[in-house]
């Protein structure tokens, strides 16, 4: 049997998307053992401070990559909207799991099929301010207001009332067969999700060849590709994870759809741009749009942010 050491947070979310990618291992290599190591990030430690005003990067992942780094781990499982364009030096992505969800959604008591639906004045529990820019966008009038916690923890508030409705990703509630608390899903190319929204990705050290061998095995090129492209905006705006910034990348035959934007703070100057080319281009299509995002006004709103 080979034995390894998956690195993971230690909420619910994380362990059910890990142990998904143990079953696809085990699919793949039935003589492979694996273990699960939860770590506590500064992420988890902090639950008050609202995502968009962190200044550092990784703060849900920093500690697992460390783990990798120290040897106490063979491979790590992540959210890979969570993780940082710029890897700690060593370490490599080494698959992409397939992305079936990359769609955000609404929660909420009131029985809608649109954010136009909902009552004027609503509350809206968001942790991410690029949602919080296209509600406001869509709704001037809505209360944004910022959620911390775990889904079900999120999804008893408002249950309780605290708050109208909340929006989530649609992958986590899919993983924690959590679907049915669903109100109403968003359209990725009118409410544009994060950079690699959904997706999973399992990073190890750069140099251990026969992790890699194991891991590489799972990985889905379409995902592969789509994320990349999604996570090339973001290097290239030079503004981060937590940034009022959405891309979405859809392979469509031989082509490939890249959709992105960026806003102020106020959803008020949303810019919005959308490119198709070769998919054999789509890093080179991600970096023409987002020099054109820049050019037509992102530049200015990423300094006065």
């Amino acid at each position: 049997m080979e034995h390894l050491i998956s690195a993971t947070r230690g909420g619910a979310l994380a362990i059910a998307q890990t142990k998904s990618v143990i079953t696809m291992l085990k699919d793949a290599n039935p003589n492979l053992d694996v273990e699960i190591k939860t770590i506590t990030t500064t992420g988890d430690d902090d639950r008050r401070t609202a995502l968009w005003n962190l200044k550092d990067t990784g703060f849900f992942t920093s500690q697992i990559e460390d783990a990798l780094l120290e040897k106490k781990a063979d491979f790590a499982v992540h959210s890979y909207k969570d993780l940082p364009t710029k890897q700690k030096q060593g370490l490599t992505i080494s698959a992409v799991c397939d992305r079936e969800f990359a769609e955000d959604c609404v929660l909420s008591n009131y029985k809608v099929d649109s954010i136009e639906q909902l009552p004027e004045g609503a509350k809206i529990g968001t942790s991410s301010l690029r949602r919080a820019v296209q509600v406001k966008h869509l709704r001037s009038d809505l209360q944004i207001e910022p959620i911390r916690g775990n889904v079900k923890t999120r999804i008893n508030k408002v249950k309780k009332g605290d708050y109208d409705a909340i929006i989530l990703a649609r992958a986590g509630l899919e993983r924690l067969a959590l679907q049915k608390e669903i109100t109403f899903i968003f359209n990725p190319i009118e409410f544009v999700p994060a950079p690699a929204q959904g997706a999973l990705a399992i990073q190890i050290r750069k140099n251990d060849k026969k992790t890699n061998e194991l891991i590489a095995a799972i990985n889905n090129q379409k995902a592969q590709i789509e994320t990349s492209a999604e996570r090339r905006i973001l290097t290239i705006l030079e503004c981060g994870c937590h940034a009022p910034v959405g891309a979405f990348a859809k392979i469509l035959g031989q082509k490939i759809k890249i959709i992105a934007f960026i806003s102020d703070l106020e959803g008020k100057n949303l810019i919005i741009r959308e490119r198709i080319g070769k998919k054999e281009d789509s890093l080179s299509i991600s970096e023409n749009l987002a020099k054109e995002l820049l050019s037509s006004g992102g530049r200015e709103i990423l300094k006065n942010i």
